[in-house]
This record gives structure tokens, sequence and C-alpha cells, in this order.
């Protein structure tokens, strides 16, 4: 499978996975204090939002890929 393929399928299935989902979240841990023995430190929920025209565009660049791979040169 060439390159262009590739690229294209991974292209379709990011913007199908943000279509479905507009986004997603993680948990980031920082270390706020050390006193002596102790350690305290926080956890953080941190969420990214995927915009529905980068998903729309992601799809449409995909299929143009993998249509252009399809040509023989």
């Amino acid at each position: 499978m060439s390159a262009p393929k590739m690229i294209g399928i991974l292209l379709i299935a990011g913007g199908i996975l943000g279509l479905a989902f507009g986004g997603f979240s993680f948990t980031k841990e920082t270390h706020q204090a050390k006193v002596g023995p102790l350690e305290f430190s926080v956890e953080e929920k941190q969420a990214v939002n995927i915009p529905m025209w980068a998903s729309i565009v992601s799809l449409v660049a995909g299929a143009g890929l993998l249509a252009s791979g399809f040509k023989k040169a």
C-alpha cells in the first residue's frame, strides 16, 4: 500500500472520530509541593475540543488522497 493511501485512510479515520466524539480529555498530574517525606500532587482533568470544520476538512482531504492514489502514473 502506498503512502498517499495510508495517509488518506488515517485522515478519514481521524475525521470520523472527530465528528463522532468532538474531542477528548486526559488527566494531567502535577506535583504541587514536597515537604520532607510528604509529597502533594494534584490531578487536573483537561479537555481538548476538535472543531467540526477540522473533522470535515480531514474527511475531504483523506477522500481526495484515496481518489488520487488510484491513478496510475
